[in-house]
């Protein structure tokens, strides 16, 4: 049997380079030698894209991007991987698996440029992710469910005057968490106890993205749901709960600080694992997602379930929930990897 031809894509021009470091290597391990040929691409802080097949220990500590061996890379249409290697040296690829997270990787651009060279690809289409990204976006989705509860917001745009003080003073109250509208593992994502500290929380996401939500505080823990779609069936993970070592779960308290930790059986109130299952599956049909994503929830003392984000390319490091949800109910990461292979696909 003809093995399949796998490009994963890796690092990328976003805040998050480091975390698809470190995620590419669960898929570059526990991708089946002896059913697929793996070729590596990984881009540049600055964009570029190299070819890489230099000793794979190098990614994880970011120390790829300047190996010798590196060759200048690129997907063309009608003829997949083309290496700029003075042959034009052509790959032909079977899959592609984007191991991107953030900007120009999971907001449906590069799903774009797999579309116009007509390769499958695991994941969410261009208009699932472009929308997803886009919390503001999604939060008009969302709404248009009635069912699922959200936290209010203000929206701020970069060309905006400070009007949105008053206006998020007069529909929240303080506390107040700010976050750039398309941004993910929490960067540029503050909490606002105060006037002051609302406008430097709003200056500091707008570094990120030039549309930024100010939301109302949600006081609840923090319960994730890993949604895996094959063929338009869909699989929900039972609830994980993300603890933070922080104020809150940012990037910090995501990837460098010890305290935090994921708990996949939390005790939770009767009913309440259902529930999340059931909003994560609707918000997941209603963005148009396809392959993968893990959504996001908060819930009150109560049992209130809350809606918070989704991630249409969640991590897969060694702590990352996504994998470990997965895991829990019947794929281990080797099984899960196939999966997601054979999920993917063009035009959705």
């Amino acid at each position: 049997m003809d093995k399949k031809s796998i490009l994963i894509i890796f690092g990328g021009n976003s805040t998050e380079h480091e975390v698809s470091c470190k995620s590419v290597m669960n898929f570059i391990k526990n991708i089946p030698d002896d059913k697929y040929d793996k070729h590596l691409v990984g881009i540049r802080k600055n964009g570029d894209w190299v070819y890489f097949s230099a000793d794979t220990a190098l990614i994880p500590q970011c120390k790829w991007a300047d190996e010798s061996s590196n060759v200048p890379a690129m997907l063309m249409p009608n003829k997949g991987l083309v290496l700029l290697d003075g042959k034009n040296t052509v790959i032909e690829i079977d899959t592609i698996i984007p191991v991107l997270h953030g900007k120009n990787g999971e907001d449906g651009t590069i799903q774009g440029l797999f579309e116009l060279c007509s390769i499958p690809y695991v994941g969410c289409g261009v208009t699932s992710s472009a929308v997803s990204m886009d919390k503001a976006y999604t939060k008009i989705i969302v709404d248009s469910l009635k069912e699922i509860p959200q936290a209010d917001y203000v929206l701020v745009r970069a060309n905006d005057n400070d009007d949105y003080i008053v206006k998020a003073e007069e529909k929240l109250s303080y506390p107040m968490f700010v976050k750039p509208c398309k941004s993910g593992s929490s960067q540029g994502v503050s909490k606002a106890e105060n006037r002051r500290e609302l406008v430097s929380a709003v200056e500091l996401a707008l570094t990120h993205d030039s549309k930024v939500l100010i939301e109302e505080t949600i006081k609840g823990r923090e319960l994730e749901c890993a949604v895996f779609e094959k063929s338009g069936n869909i699989i929900c993970s039972n609830a994980g709960e993300a603890v933070a070592g922080d104020v809150f779960y940012s990037y910090e308290a995501k990837y460098n600080n010890s305290d935090s930790k994921t708990v996949l059986n939390p005790d939770i109130p009767e009913g309440v694992n259902e529930k999340v299952q059931k909003y994560a599956e609707a918000i997941f049909r209603a963005l148009g997602c396809t392959g993968l994503s893990r959504v996001d929830f908060f819930m009150e003392e109560n049992g209130n379930v809350i809606f918070n984000e989704i991630n249409t390319l969640p991590g897969f490091t060694e702590i990352s929930m996504y994998p470990m949800m997965m895991d829990a109910i019947g794929y281990p990461i080797e099984k899960l990897m196939e999966e997601l292979i054979d999920s993917a696909g063009i035009s959705r």
